[in-house]
């Protein structure tokens, strides 16, 4: 008994940061992680205040102490490819992480389509099984919204196998999986997105004060929810409750009802995700971020065009590592299609704020028009979109040889009733029209601001004439802009040309 006692004494004194606290890092290092090569990778955790710590790995040996707080910090010096290693920090205490490769890291963030799991995936069948490469190493963020800084979270790196592989993000391991069949290193993964998630969620809420837009949909967030309590959202389960009780009896005909979320702890609340999920892996050593996400924003897509910019330079500027790479996705096709010339639609509005944000460096777009399904806002096809990233990022930032970036509108020349459009980025043999000769997907206008559906011809490598005889002198073309627009032009790679406008008229969203 009194054994039993001491032991439970000496726990309660480790658990309450007494005298025996140990040394302790965040989950984002673990067994089986994966260290970003050829730079100075931060590792950092806590210990007693004044505590001497040491770290080694791979032959070198990093000192320091920690602060008045129990903070402590060291940077590695930069490594090659290779492993596996295990990586020592000693205090008081011996803490060790064992098969520790050296490689590239990759975030993957974004809402449900990034979380989107290959099990749910085309072909997850033959993915699953396939799966078997130890070479890439996977790590899950658990989704938290909170307006308290997060530490650490609930999770732990995994050997990628048809085990681990089924639950995690497919974009994130495709991507990963054509990143390390290329290039033949270690691939490490870390997925923090959250189905749903708003890009607002995503931003620190100092950085709301940079411009008066977002700053005042701050300070609308905050009012909302100022008298918002416990009780509050038990009203609401309350009414969710009984909605849904309603709905079973009478046979669960139509939409089931949708529980309700806590909105001072979701994936919309302003600076929520940013605390919970990216703040406690922020430093890590990566070389850059997917992204997909922005159907959440479409109803805001015109204020997108400064929510997302921010969204990359507040996380380009809180992690500390300069303007690393960060590719998205764009929005893909959705919903039923129109004939409607002159639809307006919040759809191509955010795909052309993601578009937009191309002006920022080091950044890249994987469109994916013709990817997605009219029925379903997640299309199962998560390859596509994933290999299109890769590209991105082994051109940019791996050397090698290829084309990466769809074709962009470059320019417009009216000759006659005639537009004559000019695209950059253009590949290869040249544009393509994808299974008819004739090209769809273009409408234009004249003055009176009234699209037709055009006649599109390929008159060149990079250029296409587009005409209609209910327009004699075209002033706006647009190509794809719809939220499922039918649409067939490419490049010889297979890359879709990026849906586009020439005019500034007012949107939906404006």
């Amino acid at each position: 008994m009194r054994y039993l006692i001491h032991t439970l004494l000496l726990a309660l004194c480790a658990s309450s940061g007494g005298l025996l606290a140990e040394v302790s890092l965040p989950n984002v290092f673990g067994d089986h992680m994966v260290l970003q090569r050829d730079q100075k990778d931060p590792v950092w955790g806590w210990a007693d205040p004044g505590e001497a710590i040491t770290v080694t790995i791979a032959g070198q040996s990093h000192k320091t102490t920690a602060d008045a707080d129990g903070k402590w910090r060291v940077e590695l010096d930069p490594m090659e490819a290779g492993g596996p290693y295990e990586l020592v920090v000693q205090g008081t205490n011996t803490v060790t992480f064992r098969d520790v490769l050296v490689g590239e890291v990759w975030v993957c963030s974004g809402q449900s389509n990034m979380q989107w799991n290959v099990g749910k995936s085309n072909n997850a069948e033959v993915e699953i099984a396939s799966a078997k490469n130890n070479q890439i190493r996977l790590l899950t963020v658990p989704t938290k919204g909170t307006q308290e800084l997060q530490d650490n979270f609930n999770g732990k790196w995994a050997v990628c196998s048809p085990e681990t592989v089924k639950d995690f993000s497919a974009v994130g391991y495709f991507f990963g999986r054509r990143l390390q069949q290329t290039l033949g290193v270690p691939i490490g993964l870390i997925d923090n997105a959250w189905g749903g998630s708003s890009a607002e969620a995503w931003i620190p809420r100092e950085d709301f004060s940079k411009t008066e837009l977002t700053a005042e949909f701050l300070a609308n967030a905050d009012a909302k929810l100022q008298d918002y309590t416990d009780e509050s959202y038990q009203e609401a389960l309350t009414s969710y409750e009984e909605k849904r009780s309603e709905w079973e009896a009478q046979g669960k005909k139509g939409r089931a009802p949708r529980r309700p979320s806590d909105p001072r702890y979701n994936q919309h609340r302003p600076a929520n995700i940013y605390n919970g999920m990216v703040y406690p892996i922020q430093g890590y050593g990566i070389q850059g971020v997917i992204w997909y996400q922005g159907e959440s924003n479409a109803g805001r897509a015109k204020s997108y065009q400064t929510v997302f910019p921010m969204v990359i330079t507040s996380m380009r500027e809180k992690w500390g590592q300069g303007d690393f790479p960060f590719y998205w996705v764009q929005l893909a096709d959705y919903n039923a299609e129109t004939d409607d010339a002159n639809a307006k639609t919040a759809w191509a509005e955010l795909r052309e704020a993601q578009t937009m944000t191309l002006n920022l460096p080091n950044t890249g777009e994987a469109v994916i028009i013709d990817v997605g399904e009219g029925r379903d806002i997640h299309p199962r096809n998560k390859q596509v979109p994933a290999e299109r990233l890769a590209r991105w990022a082994l051109a940019n930032d791996y050397d090698i040889d290829m084309h990466y970036q769809s074709p962009t509108f470059q320019s417009m020349e009216v000759q006659g009733n005639k537009a004559i459009l000019t695209f950059d980025h253009v590949s290869g043999e040249g544009l393509y029209s994808f299974d008819t000769n004739e090209v769809k997907g273009f409408s234009i206008a004249g003055d009176d601001k009234n699209f037709y559906w055009a006649d599109a011809k390929v008159i060149g490598k990079n250029q296409v004439e587009v005409s209609s005889d209910q327009v004699s002198n075209p002033v706006a073309v647009r190509y794809g802009w719809a939220q499922n627009p039918v649409v067939n032009l490419q490049d010889r790679n297979g890359l879709p040309v990026t849906p586009f406008r020439s005019d500034t008229w007012p949107g939906v969203t404006n």
